[in-house]
């Protein structure tokens, strides 16, 4: 007859590999570096990975890579940046080929609201933007980044000219956001008991881009209505 304690250990090894796919924490804890990959392929290539926390996953990696974490959980950071990125590029560039293949039906036709609206979004942004600035603008819009890869290969967008630019956007984004966390992590001592507001404000600076391309766009629609009045 088992004790207690061998009843007990199964339940904790259990608890142990419970991981909550929308805490870049626990992602981290149960993952680490391979996580992290997976995470930016699925998020950028996969519509069902639109609720990952990519922007939140990076930084929080990068921070970890200073054993700034609390429960001692410390990541190396060539690794890092090396699975962040590649899992980025390749993740896009699957995307789109799986957008050229299925076309835009799937996006039109799915059942989540955010998919449908970030479809709508990634679309808008393509032909109001062009395809440089909407592929580079998307990493930074969270849902956009997913929805944009396959759109963009439902709408034939050239595989060069998308490669080139989500090449480009992805190098900004992924290294960037790791290299921000990795850098506060190093300057401010015990930065993580602020880690969700500070996450917070990455979000919104990731926002900024797209913020300031839509305001810049507005004006010069605003001039040329004067223009033409």
């Amino acid at each position: 007859m088992r004790g207690p304690e061998t009843m007990v250990a199964p339940l904790f090894a259990a608890s142990q590999l419970a991981v909550n796919p929308l805490s870049a924490q626990s992602l981290l804890a149960a993952f680490g570096v391979l996580g992290v990959g997976v995470v930016m392929f699925a998020e950028t290539g996969l519509l069902i990975g639109f609720f990952l926390p990519g922007d939140s996953l990076l930084f929080t990696a990068g921070l970890l890579c200073t054993g700034s974490g609390h429960d001692g959980l410390r990541l190396s950071l060539a690794p890092l940046l090396t699975a962040a990125a590649v899992g980025a590029l390749a993740g896009a560039q699957t995307g789109f080929l799986i957008g050229r293949k299925a076309g835009g039906a799937m996006l039109s036709r799915g059942s989540s609201h955010r998919l449908r609206a970030g479809a709508r979004r990634a679309e808008d942004l393509l032909k109001r933007y062009g395809y440089a600035k909407a592929i580079v603008l998307a990493r930074f819009v969270p849902v956009v980044r997913t929805v944009l890869n396959p759109m963009a290969g439902a709408l034939h967008v050239p595989v060069r000219t998308f490669t080139l630019w989500q090449v480009a956007g992805g190098l900004v984004w992924s290294l960037g956001i790791t290299l921000g966390g990795y850098a506060l992590g190093s300057s401010i001592p015990n930065v993580d008991r602020y880690l969700l507001p500070i996450i917070a404000v990455v979000v919104l600076v990731s926002l900024l881009p797209l913020a300031a391309e839509l305001y810049r766009s507005r004006r010069q629609g605003a001039a040329r209505e004067e223009v033409q009045g």
